[in-house]
Formats: C-alpha cells, sequence, structure tokens
C-alpha cells in the first residue's frame, strides 16, 4: 500500500490519494471545496462515499471497480482514512457514515462542504492511513 498526495496537475488537485490492497483507490478532499468536487463532480455514482459522523472532516471516495465488490475491510479501510481525515483522529473509535455516490447531494444555498446523504450506515473504526 502506498499513500501519495494527488496530482496536482490535473483532475486530482486538492486531493489526497491512497492506494489499497486489492487494486482499490481512494480519494479524500483536503478542504471544503475540494469535499465539494470530489463528492459532486468527480465521484461516480457507483463509487462508495464516506465522512465521520458529527464532525468536520474530509470527504472520502472509494473508487467503484467494475470487476470487484470491496469486501468488509476494504470499506472499514476507507472509512478509516475518513476519519483520520476529520477532527476525530485522535478520538479512539470513530463513527464513519458511508453511503454510494448516488445518495450525496449538495443542498441549495449550503455552504461549501455541506452535504445532504441518503440510504447511510455507519462503521465504528479507528483513525489510520494504509501501511506503506
Amino acid at each position: 500500500m502506498r499513500r501519495e498526495d494527488a496530482d496536482t496537475s490535473g483532475g486530482d488537485a486538492g486531493l489526497f490519494r491512497y492506494e489499497l490492497p486489492g487494486g482499490w483507490t481512494v480519494l479524500a478532499g483536503r478542504a471544503a471545496v475540494d469535499n465539494d468536487r470530489l463528492s459532486l463532480r468527480l465521484a461516480a455514482p457507483a463509487d462508495w462515499w464516506f465522512h465521520a459522523s458529527a464532525v468536520s472532516g474530509s470527504h472520502v471516495i472509494l473508487r467503484a471497480r467494475e470487476d470487484a465488490e470491496p469486501d468488509r475491510e476494504t470499506l472499514r479501510l476507507a472509512a478509516a482514512i475518513a476519519a483520520y481525515h476529520s477532527k476525530a483522529r485522535g478520538g479512539g473509535v470513530v463513527p464513519v457514515t458511508w453511503t454510494r455516490a448516488r445518495y450525496v447531494s449538495k443542498p441549495r444555498g449550503a455552504e461549501p462542504g455541506t452535504v445532504e446523504v441518503k440510504r447511510e450506515k455507519v462503521l465504528k473504526v479507528r483513525p489510520r492511513l494504509p501501511e506503506g
């Protein structure tokens, strides 16, 4: 596994990029405007969306793949990245909301980084980044 800042010359500018085992890619926003762009423009409807519950933090996308569904450990690792990129980073076990990106929308007139989430589930994880 490796963590690298997303390419600053293209569409991933302002994002963190992580490569997970099994060929999965995770993107995380750096700031509220990056979160909006990631969640509302860059995310495909089939991607998975994550955010630490009830605290400020990055929106995180686990890119969907046509050839596979993520296992529980991959979902938990993406949730742990969302917890790490939140104000709950030092708080032990963190609840992280997750859903498909198709269920994330922006309320009219909402501030940058504010979204509405439907059909969400919660994973409880410890904040961490992938090793390596």
